[in-house]
């Protein structure tokens, strides 16, 4: 379980590589799961749900709202410590509402490979990665 943002997808792919070099049978035998809390909570009045991304959230939003904004409350989650024991235990630890991912060797082969580009030793990798896509970047945690 790591932070829904951008820390926490690198901090996801440190430890799916860890997991892969140092105990991939336990990858192999299916016990290594990714927990997904929401980024947002959008809330109005009583009425409240979870979202995944920006896109869910706005959509939620609509729904709620003509205009997507009049009595909307939007809370971003910047990291698992900033929600309530109860709103964490809800989206991400009830096994009845949770949303687990289960982590297959194809995962870990790619959060490796991934791993070992941006932060490898060699740099030229790393510079030909970051040049391809960097066009993509938002929604950055500056």
């Amino acid at each position: 379980m790591t932070d829904a943002d951008v820390d926490g997808a690198h901090i996801r792919t440190l430890l799916l590589t860890f997991f892969y070099r140092q105990m991939p049978e336990l990858i192999e035998a299916g016990y290594v799961y990714i927990a997904q809390p929401p980024l947002f909570r959008v809330a109005k009045g009583k009425e409240a749900y979870y979202a995944y991304d920006v896109k869910e959230r706005d959509e939620i939003a609509r729904r709620m709202s003509p205009d997507g904004k009049t009595g909307i409350n939007l809370q971003r989650y910047k990291g698992l410590g900033e929600m309530n024991a109860d709103q964490l235990f809800d989206t991400t630890m009830d096994p009845d509402t949770r949303t687990l991912l289960k982590v297959n060797v194809d995962d870990a082969i790619t959060a490796d490979a991934m791993f070992q580009t941006l932060m490898g030793d060699e740099v030229e990798p790393r510079r030909v990665f970051i040049e391809a896509n960097a066009r993509f970047a938002s929604n950055l945690d500056i």
